[in-house]
């Protein structure tokens, strides 16, 4: 199908609304939808994600890169060991290995449309070990990563 319209901000005709993850608690009220998927014989996979008010996407890091737009509301991006406030239009890149998260504020949703290789490794959550080394070394970010 070439073409598919909005219908809502954050919502498109035949693009089914998924659970973010299946089985995890690493997360707070996110919901995910496949834009464009590899089964169409593209290399790379477009996703929404929206993150709810006073939600949080998993602190996590992979091999694979994030390309992130923020499509709607505002929030906070941390990338690496450095948070940022983001608000639509913004353009977030997640390099390989980097711990991130994405928050939206308490007062409305945070929506991006994340790009990623279809192909790609699994994300990795920071053992109590690695978290307490990341709070050593950054303690700005206790308050920050949810975990």
């Amino acid at each position: 199908m070439p073409f598919r319209a909005e219908t809502a901000p954050g919502r498109w005709e035949d693009v089914d609304q998924l659970v973010y993850k299946e089985n995890d608690t690493t997360f707070r009220s996110v919901t995910r939808r496949i834009l464009f998927d590899s089964n169409a014989g593209q290399e790379n996979q477009v996703r929404y994600f929206e993150v709810q008010a006073g939600g949080w996407s998993t602190f996590e890091h992979h091999n694979h890169t994030h390309q992130v737009i923020i499509y709607r509301g505002s929030g906070t991006a941390l990338v690496g060991f450095e948070t940022r406030h983001v608000k639509e239009g913004d353009l977030v890149f997640v390099g390989p290995n980097e711990w991130h998260q994405f928050s939206a504020t308490d007062d409305g949703p945070l929506g991006f449309i994340c790009i990623v290789r279809a192909d790609r490794d699994h994300p990795i959550r920071p053992t109590q070990a690695e978290l307490e080394e990341i709070y050593a070394a950054h303690p700005e970010l206790k308050g920050v990563i949810r975990v």
